[in-house]
C-alpha cells in the first residue's frame, strides 16, 4: 500500500502520491489516472474517500474528465521543468504564516471571479496567485465549493444598511433589491451560485433575508407569506443578476459592452437583414426613434417596479383585512 506523511487525512495522502507521478512523468497528459475502484484496491480506501480524491485532484486542475475515457492527466500538468539553483528559502515568520488566512485566500478568489468568471477558478490557480503550495490551502477550505461559499458570504456581508431605516415598507423592499442589484452588479458570477430553494446559508445571508422580512412587519402578514415576499424578491433580482456572467464574458471576447454591441455596424446590419426579409413595422419604428432607452439596468428597475406594485396589492388587501378585523 502506498503513503504518505501520517499527519495528512488520508485522502490527501493520496492525492500527493498521484500528484507525483504526474510531476515526475509517470502519468503524462491524456493519460488515465487511477480509477475510484482502482484506488480502493491499491490504497485500501473506501470509495468515498477515492471519490474524494479524485474531486481534489479535478478542483487543482491536475485531471479531467473526457466523456468515454475517463480522469485523464490535463494538458497543462505534465512533468514539472528542473527549478534554477537558488538560496535556501528561510522559514517564513510568523507575521507570513498568518498572511495566508482563509480571507486572504477568500479575497484573492473574488477578485479572480470578478476579472475572468467562475471557471478561471481552482485550487491549482489559486495557490500560483499567491505562491502557496496547493495543499496547504485544504488548511483554510476543504473544496473549490466551500471557497465558494466562503466568497458568497464574503460579498453579500459588503452590504451596509442605512440608519435609521427609511420608513415605508416599499422604500425599505426596493432599497434591500437594490442593494442585491448592486452586489451582483460587482460580482457578476454570484448569480450563477445562488439558488432559490437551496441558498447558501450564511450570517451574511441570513441578515440580507432577516432585514427585507423586518420590512414586513405589522403589515397583517402571516410569517408564511413574509418569507414568501422574501424569496420572491430575491429571486427577482436574482434572475435578471443571471444574464450578468454572460454579458461579462461577452465582453472579455469582445472587447465590446452590451450596449456598443447594440450600436455596431455589426449588429445593425443583423437587424436590417432581418427587417428586410419580415415585416416587422414595431422593430422598424424603435430603431429610427431617439427616446429609447433599453439596457440590463432599465430592465431591472422596470421588473421591481411592478413586482412592489403586485406587493402593493396583496399588501393593501391584508392590511384592509386587518383593520375590518380589528
Amino acid at each position: 500500500m502506498k503513503g504518505s506523511t501520517a499527519s495528512q487525512p488520508p485522502y490527501l495522502k493520496i492525492v500527493a502520491d498521484i500528484q507525483r507521478l504526474i510531476a515526475a512523468g509517470s502519468l503524462r497528459p491524456g493519460e488515465r489516472v487511477p480509477s475510484a475502484r482502482q484506488i480502493t484496491r491499491d490504497w485500501g480506501v473506501a470509495i468515498a474517500t477515492a471519490t474524494k480524491v479524485l474531486a481534489a485532484l479535478r478542483a487543482e486542475g491536475l485531471v479531467q474528465v473526457l466523456p468515454g475515457v475517463g480522469t485523464v492527466v490535463a494538458a497543462d500538468a505534465g512533468p514539472t521543468p528542473e527549478p534554477e539553483p537558488r538560496a535556501p528559502r528561510t522559514r517564513r515568520s510568523s507575521s507570513a504564516e498568518q498572511e495566508m488566512s482563509r480571507e486572504r485566500l477568500v479575497r484573492a478568489a473574488v477578485t479572480i471571479a470578478d476579472a475572468e468568471g467562475l471557471t478561471a477558478l481552482s485550487m491549482r490557480r489559486m495557490a500560483n496567485e499567491l505562491d502557496a503550495a496547493t495543499m496547504s490551502l485544504y488548511q483554510h477550505v476543504s473544496s473549490k465549493d466551500e471557497l465558494i461559499q466562503h466568497m458568497v458570504e464574503a460579498v453579500i456581508g459588503e452590504v451596509a444598511w442605512p440608519v435609521p431605516v427609511p420608513p415605508g415598507w416599499r422604500t425599505k423592499l426596493e432599497l434591500a433589491a437594490r442593494q442585491q442589484w448592486a452586489i451582483y452588479r460587482r460580482h457578476p458570477w454570484l448569480a450563477q451560485v445562488m439558488s432559490l430553494t437551496r441558498p447558501p446559508i450564511g450570517s451574511s445571508t441570513l441578515a440580507h433575508a432577516e432585514w427585507i422580512m423586518g420590512a414586513l412587519d405589522n403589515l397583517g402578514l402571516d410569517a408564511n407569506t413574509m418569507l414568501h415576499i422574501q424569496v420572491t424578491l430575491s429571486n427577482y433580482v436574482r434572475g435578471t443578476a443571471v444574464h450578468l456572467a454572460q454579458e461579462a464574458q461577452f465582453e472579455r471576447d469582445t472587447g465590446l459592452t452590451d450596449e456598443q454591441w447594440l450600436s455596431s455596424k455589426g449588429a445593425e446590419t443583423a437587424v436590417s437583414m432581418v427587417l428586410a426579409s419580415i415585416p416587422l413595422p414595431r422593430f422598424a419604428d424603435l430603431l429610427t426613434r431617439q427616446d429609447i432607452e433599453f439596457n440590463i439596468d432599465t430592465l431591472f428597475t422596470f421588473g421591481l417596479d411592478r413586482v412592489l406594485d403586485g406587493l402593493g396589492v396583496l399588501i393593501d388587501a391584508r392590511e384592509t383585512e386587518k383593520a375590518s378585523s380589528d
